[in-house]
């Protein structure tokens, strides 16, 4: 594997706790029946969402103020094709954390346990008022770890 941001496969595969699913539609494919490198942002970011709403991180965030997540990078590794009407699992993971941002990692695999895709991605807790930083507290460090 090539990407940067895995060192060991199996154990960076063993680290994913959360998963969801997601069927490829007609309309995410391209020419030649497999998705469109774009689309799978759009897997990223459902996945994303639903992680965070089982974490209870989104409410918690809320309950704080009017702060927001904003997707500062994203990248994606694109492995093994998928096509129309495939099922793929999406897993999220938090990596890391920062003061105010937090790197999460995505796995995508088929029906066949073959990996499709992985990526990581930035985000950043903000202020909706200031548009600036905002920490990112203990108890949703918490959250986000686990804990």
């Amino acid at each position: 594997m090539r990407a940067t941001y895995i060192q060991d496969v199996q154990q960076w595969v063993a680290g994913f706790n959360f998963s969801t699913e997601v069927q490829v539609r007609f309309s995410e494919t391209d020419m030649y029946g497999h998705v469109n490198n774009t689309k799978v942002f759009t897997y990223f970011e459902y996945a994303r969402i639903e992680y965070l709403k089982a974490l209870g991180f989104q409410s918690l965030s809320e309950s704080k103020g009017m702060n927001m997540l904003i997707v500062a990078d994203i990248q994606c590794d694109y492995l093994k094709e998928a096509f129309f009407d495939e099922i793929l699992t999406v897993f999220v993971k938090t990596a890391s954390i920062g003061t105010s941002s937090m790197d999460l990692h995505y796995l995508v695999k088929n029906a066949k346990e073959e990996i499709c895709y992985t990526g990581r991605g930035t985000l950043v807790q903000l202020s909706s008022e200031t548009g600036k930083g905002v920490p990112i507290l203990d108890e949703q460090k918490k959250i986000l770890l686990g804990k």
